[in-house]
């Protein structure tokens, strides 16, 4: 059996290649979005010992391994290089320099022209916005400049506060996927969350 696919229009933008550009720095309001290098590694050990952040997250372990903040972030050059994922840090911009307070990313489907959003924040940092703002930040750099037809999430059932941060976003609850992840030998339920490229039109256009 072939595929029968119907031809790419040829006016669909092409996710971009990020082994042919540097890495960007993205700017918005009071936030930078930058990559991580390896002096952030005793900075982002200290935040992800956190076992509420640990609660939330699909991939964060705890008790967090001594050094396991320096190989994640040593992995993000390859990733960045070979179009599977963009890793931000996330830092306030302020007077006395960027403080960095957690992490922010697209895992990348060159393929199909998609990515899954995920993110972290330290929990002193909870509740005053800046896990929604950097969401709209990396949503507006995967549509204008990687060329993404969508853009995805998974947020566990039990964590209502990141769907509201995703739907402040124009993301749509698309769905629960029962006992889809298992975190400390408990089965949770997920939300999934989704944005195409014409409905983050619809949101611009309506928010401007």
């Amino acid at each position: 059996m072939t595929d029968e696919f119907p031809s790419k229009p040829q006016d669909l933008p092409q996710p971009a290649a990020p082994q042919s550009v540097p890495h960007p720095i993205l700017r918005a309001g009071r936030l930078v979005l930058r990559p991580l290098e390896s002096a952030d590694a005793p900075r982002v050990q200290e935040i992800c010992r956190d076992r509420g952040i640990a609660a939330t997250t699909r991939n964060v372990p705890h008790p967090y391994p001594e050094g396991a903040a320096l190989l994640w972030i040593e992995s993000h050059p390859e990733l960045w290089s070979s179009g599977k994922a963009a890793v931000f840090g996330i830092c306030l911009d302020e007077d006395q320099g960027a403080s960095l307070v957690g992490a922010i990313g697209l895992e990348i489907n060159p393929l199909d022209h998609h990515a899954e959003i995920g993110y972290w924040l330290s929990r002193e940092c909870w509740g005053q916005g800046i896990c929604t703002e950097a969401v709209e930040v990396i949503v507006r750099f995967g549509f204008e400049q990687l060329g993404l037809q969508r853009i995805h999430a998974i947020c566990m059932a039990s964590n209502p506060a990141s769907g509201r941060v995703l739907e402040k976003n124009g993301l749509i609850k698309e769905g629960r996927l029962r006992n889809h992840i298992r975190k400390w030998g408990v089965f949770h339920d997920v939300d999934v969350y989704g944005i195409l490229r014409r409905d983050s039109d619809l949101v611009a256009h309506r928010d401007g």
